[in-house]
């Protein structure tokens, strides 16, 4: 049984796995979005562990995030205060390329590339992987529209030397994009990416998550269904923040190791329940609602 964190552990539908195998016949970006916890940061874990290849290089998106942070970053506080100290030194050099740093697809087109010296070094060959561009909406409105180049073609230049990378056709990385929407990013950048949209799992696969990504104590099984059926009961009302996925795996993995059963839940099924709603509520007035909420067991009796 996999583990909360395990990418053998990953429930896709039938139409994610599709448009995964899309992108990856097409080689564009596949750009993925639905409600926070549904699973798409970890979908580029589970491709990644699919194909046999290392965790991801992730990108964590920030509101200042440039086009160069995506590839590189070149510390130029540092190189002017090392440039001061050796400045009196006559013949003394400090290499522009050593106050550079690769980040994430810059890291992987390199990975890529024949010439590189990650490949060079002991004959090494072009080495496919996989990157992660979490949460791309929280950037600035420019920054999709300045990458366009280099997502397509999947090469860049650094600006402080001159020097191009590009990744070998048969080793580009496979790049997913994460948003919690589709509406802040521009036409041109879309028509590039192949998309889908993850919905809220319905409660057989909800079930089937559980199941594989937690490790249950004997008799909970029985208990996933009237649980699952509480949450979406909860998810249906009008709360500020609903549950998603990840809540209701925290939610049951605490019940899990309180030992709930189903003697339990029959004595005192609301007050076993009750201080745990702290799990799946985010703020005080959604607690009350869900607490107004009576929990029904539908069990066969005993």
């Amino acid at each position: 049984m996999a583990g909360a964190d395990d990418p053998s552990g990953y429930v896709a539908d039938e139409g994610l796995r599709d448009a995964v195998n899309v992108a990856l016949v097409l080689g564009q970006p596949l750009l993925v979005t639905g409600e926070p916890g549904t699973g798409k940061t970890q979908l580029a874990f589970s491709v990644a562990y699919e194909l046999e290849l290392p965790a991801p290089v992730v990108f964590q998106t920030k509101t200042t995030s440039t086009a160069k942070d995506l590839f590189y970053r070149y510390d130029a506080l540092r190189h002017f205060n090392d440039a001061n100290i050796i400045k009196k030194d006559e013949g003394a050099t400090l290499p522009v390329e050593n106050y550079i740093t690769y980040e994430a697809l810059g890291r992987a087109i390199i990975q890529a590339g024949a010439g590189s010296e990650a490949t060079a070094e002991g004959g090494r060959k072009p080495a496919r992987s996989v990157v992660l561009m979490d949460e791309v909406d929280k950037a600035p409105r420019d920054f999709p529209n300045d990458i366009l180049h280099e997502i397509e073609k999947f090469s860049f230049t650094v600006s402080e030397t001159s020097e191009t990378f590009v990744a070998e056709q048969s080793a580009r990385p496979i790049v997913i994009l994460t948003s919690n929407s589709e509406k802040n990013l521009p036409d041109a950048f879309l028509r590039r990416c192949v998309f889908y949209h993850i919905p809220p799992p319905n409660h057989e696969q909800l079930k089937q998550i559980a199941l594989r990504r937690l490790t249950l104590h004997e008799g909970f099984p029985t208990l996933l269904d009237p649980l699952i059926e509480h949450f979406e009961e909860i998810r249906e009302l009008a709360l500020k923040k609903k549950p998603a996925t990840a809540e209701l795996l925290a939610w049951l993995r605490v019940l899990n190791q309180m030992k709930i059963n189903e003697a339990a839940l029959r004595q005192g099924q609301a007050e076993a329940l009750a201080f745990t709603y702290s799990i799946l509520a985010k703020n005080k007035e959604d607690k009350e609602l869900i607490q107004s909420l009576r929990f029904k067991l539908n069990l066969p009796n005993p």
